[in-house]
């Protein structure tokens, strides 16, 4: 009886626990874009490696024929366009790609701003 009272002590504690946010960063791209080009051969390959890719992986989607299942804040006009999702929310975007330094700058802001925080093993 104390095994079964114990079992459904835990099964109630695990039923509180606020369920894991679904965050991620959607990169919108099109055919021919130099830009996205350009964050291809700079970031691409770091970004999964980081604390910002850990917590948010990157999802990429055409801008003229992927429609992903996200409330975007306002309709994406420019590619690259960097959007950070939470729960298949937009919390906050970066439009266009300022180049490397200002990219991670603006990333940790975003971040910051939506008061989410980094995976600490990234």
């Amino acid at each position: 009886m104390a095994l079964i009272k114990t079992l459904i002590v835990l099964l109630i504690a695990l039923a509180l626990q606020p369920a894991a946010a679904e965050t991620y960063l959607y990169m919108a791209e099109e055919d021919g874009c130099s830009w996205c080009a350009k964050w291809d051969n700079e970031i691409a390959h770091i970004y999964p490696k980081t604390a910002e890719g850990k917590t948010a992986p990157l999802k990429r989607f055409d801008l003229f024929s992927d429609k992903p299942n996200v409330t975007f804040k306002n309709r994406v006009r420019f590619t690259p366009t960097f959007i950070l999702v939470q729960n298949g929310v937009e919390v906050d975007r970066i439009e266009g790609y300022p180049g490397e330094d200002f990219f991670w700058s603006l990333l940790t802001m975003m971040f910051k701003r939506a008061n989410i925080p980094l995976d600490p093993t990234g």
